[in-house]
């Protein structure tokens, strides 16, 4: 059971911070009353996802304050847990720096590291997220100082990542980096779509007509594996290997139908917070007459290196090996039959 719920306005508790992700799929909302402030990491739908305790304004109580959690207000650190038995003044300037994948958040106050809610935070497993002022391991909070080791890496990168993504030219030379691969692997390009429109992450699909013995046309994404999947670590020993994918579709008959596919999945991961594998499947999400294979077919399997398709290894970035998964079209009976269905986002 969750122990502190979301911003509710209630018992005069105010929102200080309310911030999205590049991708629209997590919202970072900060609220305070007189008496303490805390932070949650929520869904559009206003599940929260993660919830840390930052800090008390007043004296902090020696246990629990139940009172308070079930009047839906923000709870008060008990004595033993924080830095600052006897309060602190209120927050200061607070600004958001969201990993990469979009699925955790590090929350700064005047620059200085004030919490971190990681994506695999997780409320019902009592894993609430990391806090400066926090001493110990509570519902409320664990200390920030025992995980800034493993969190400090996936923070400076984050910070190095959208830097460099919100600089000038940073798409079109990703952009020729992939194509330039492509070329190398494919043959030369023939149309390109744009699969993202005004949202992140860009995404684009490339048609890459017959070419020497090979007789069929390939459209591939270009631009999934610009930015890492959401979730892989909570899945994967090793998400350095299967975090970034691009897909890839073969098709003899009109590309334009088989570039729907790519359409529909090519920002899914981050738009739900999800991973997407070698093995997994995902129903379409239409009415089954519409899809764009023929309606004998309800959705798509993925995957890595199936045989009699174009070997396409050796492109990475950010140093980590980018995975192409080929979609292949399956009937209803088919899906209810893979071990490894898409994984939903929880909650």
């Amino acid at each position: 059971m969750a122990i502190f719920r979301s911003a509710s306005g209630e018992g005069g508790t105010e929102v200080v911070l309310a911030a999205g992700n590049p991708y629209g799929s997590r919202t970072l909302v900060v609220e305070r009353d007189d008496d303490s402030s805390v932070a949650y990491l929520c869904s559009p739908d206003g599940t929260v996802h993660g919830a840390v305790w930052l800090a008390n304004h007043r004296p902090a109580p020696p246990v629990v304050d139940l009172s308070r959690i079930n009047a839906g207000r923000p709870p008060l650190m008990p004595r033993p847990n924080t830095l600052h038995p006897e309060g602190r003044r209120p927050l200061g300037q607070l600004s958001p720096l969201w990993f990469e994948e979009g699925d955790g958040v590090a929350l700064y106050e005047d620059d200085d590291l004030l919490a971190v809610i990681p994506g695999w935070a997780d409320m019902s497993r009592g894993m609430p997220g990391y806090a400066r002022d926090a001493v110990g391991e509570s519902p409320f909070a664990w200390a920030l100082s025992e995980a800034l080791e493993g969190l400090q890496p996936r923070i400076s990168n984050a910070r190095s990542y959208w830097r460099w993504r919100h600089s000038e030219g940073s798409w079109p030379s990703f952009q020729q980096f992939v194509m330039g691969h492509l070329d190398r692997v494919l043959g030369p390009a023939g149309r390109y779509w744009d699969a993202s429109g005004e949202q992140l992450p860009t995404v684009g699909i490339t048609e890459r007509p017959p070419h020497g013995e090979r007789g069929f046309t390939v459209l591939t994404t270009v631009g999934m594996s610009c930015q890492r999947m959401p979730t892989v670590e909570q899945w994967i020993d090793r998400p350095g290997a299967y975090a970034r994918i691009e897909l890839a579709v073969a098709t003899r008959e009109d590309p334009r139908d088989a570039a729907l596919l790519l359409v529909w999945l090519s920002q899914y991961p981050w738009h739900s917070v999800t991973w997407l594998g070698h093995g997994h499947t995902a129903k379409w999400y239409h009415d089954p007459s519409t899809f764009p294979l023929g309606p004998q077919y309800s959705g798509v399997l993925m995957q890595a290196n199936p045989p009699h398709m174009p070997d396409m290894s050796g492109f990475a970035f950010g140093g980590e090996t980018v995975r192409w998964l080929w979609l292949s079209p399956v009937t209803t009976q088919a899906l209810e039959s893979q071990e490894q269905p898409l994984p939903q986002e929880n909650g």
